[in-house]
């Protein structure tokens, strides 16, 4: 068996998503994520230019060698653009071999370690009764694990929070970054009512995220993570940028709240001294931005040696093809924490028809030989390219906010 024929599809039905057909000389095809919020072309022309003639004509069982190949014979390794790109191969692949076993995904990887996969939502608020209405919504609608974010006085606009109350998150909402306004001390002064209020109100069983989006320095995190220890959040999410990965080993020194980190990882290498150190407990990189399954399952299996857990990244930036495969790869791996779940449009559904469902707070993974996810070429037609960026912040004097 080869690989005959290979293409990538960009369609926009709510968010702009990067699609790999790959296509054997048997007929078997699998797709695979590509997408790259904001550089989305950047990954497409990866791909066709340097990635796809690199394939045809290889045997598509061979998915470890092929990685390999693709990785180290790039010379430039790791990066979002590259590694998305590995990703999408990756990814096809795993859906074709799954395809000519006769068997779902998570079969292939060693079969099923639970029932089903937690997931948590997003409930935001332009101010805290507002984002309290929004938890409600999702506890009526089953869900155990909520993500908060509500808005903060004298901040204009936050990203993390919906521009209007009762609306889906948009973050990508220009055609180039916009500039919000960012103040740390009314944040971290207001933030912590946020967890008290949601508590009054639902009580201790209820489990509690929160994101800051990488906006504290490591002591202003340490401050926050110590404060906000009554309330027992289930994570605290990207509180400092993680390229100085010892920035948390003074933040843990601090607080036992827990740490999650990980959606812009590309590799391994980004989360290995953070686990080694136990400087986290939940590492969320993504199949499609950190090398596929063949990479993220080792990831997860050095995080299983010191007890940290998945919690894997799944914004509506990602296509439902990350979804289904990320699902598959919940249902498997031993330690796994949680899912993250921003419902696609349902133009996003159709263009991306899929056998996974959402069940009392949880995924249930489906049964159909591969992961469990399509693409309808004609429709995905419909809906062109359209340039979206996320924003980036500025403090109250003008200082673009940089650490």
């Amino acid at each position: 068996m080869k690989i005959e024929h290979a293409y990538t599809i960009v369609t926009s039905p709510g968010r702009n998503f990067v699609t790999l057909k790959i296509v054997t000389d048997e007929g078997t095809y699998g797709i695979g994520d590509a997408t790259l919020n904001g550089r989305e072309m950047a990954v497409v022309a990866y791909l066709d230019e340097h990635v796809i003639p690199a394939l045809i004509g290889r045997d598509p069982q061979r998915i470890e060698d092929i990685w390999h190949y693709l990785y180290r014979g790039a010379y430039w390794r790791r990066g979002p653009v590259t590694m998305s790109a590995i990703a999408a191969v990756d990814m096809a692949l795993w859906d074709i071999k799954s395809k000519l076993a006769g068997m779902p995904l998570y079969q292939l990887l060693g079969g099923k370690s639970r029932e089903r996969v937690m997931v948590y939502g997003h409930a935001t608020g332009r101010d805290i009764d507002s984002c309290l209405e929004e938890v409600a919504r999702h506890v009526d609608e089953g869900y155990k694990a909520v993500r908060v974010q509500a808005g903060v006085p004298g901040i204009a606009s936050i990203y993390g929070v919906a521009k209007k109350d009762g609306e889906p998150y948009e973050p990508a909402d220009a055609d180039l970054p916009a500039e919000h306004v960012w103040s740390t001390s009314k944040y971290l002064n207001h933030v912590p009512k946020l967890f008290a209020a949601v508590r009054e109100r639902f009580g201790d069983d209820l489990h509690i995220l929160h994101d800051v989006h990488h906006r504290l320095t490591p002591i202003e995190a340490a401050r926050l993570g110590k404060e906000v220890e009554p309330y027992h959040l289930f994570w605290l999410e990207d509180c400092v940028p993680a390229e100085n990965q010892e920035a948390f080993g003074l933040i843990r020194q601090h607080t036992t709240t827990p740490l999650a980190v990980g959606e812009v990882f590309n590799s391994l290498y980004d989360a290995k001294a953070l686990i080694e150190n136990q400087w986290i407990d939940y590492i969320r990189a993504t199949l499609t931005h950190a090398g596929g399954i063949t990479h993220v399952r080792r990831i997860a299996d050095l995080a299983g040696l010191y007890h940290v857990r998945t919690g894997f990244h799944g914004p509506t930036d990602l296509s439902p093809v990350c979804l289904g495969s990320a699902i598959h790869f919940d249902t498997w791996v031993p330690n796994f924490g949680i899912q993250e779940y921003m419902p696609h449009t349902s133009a996003t559904d159709e263009v991306f028809p899929h056998d996974y469902r959402f069940e009392d707070g949880h995924f249930i993974v489906g049964e159909t030989p591969g992961h469990g996810v399509d693409i309808d070429e004609e429709l995905a037609k419909q809906y062109p390219y359209k340039r979206a960026s996320l924003p980036v912040n500025r403090l109250e004097d003008g200082t673009l906010w940089h650490w």
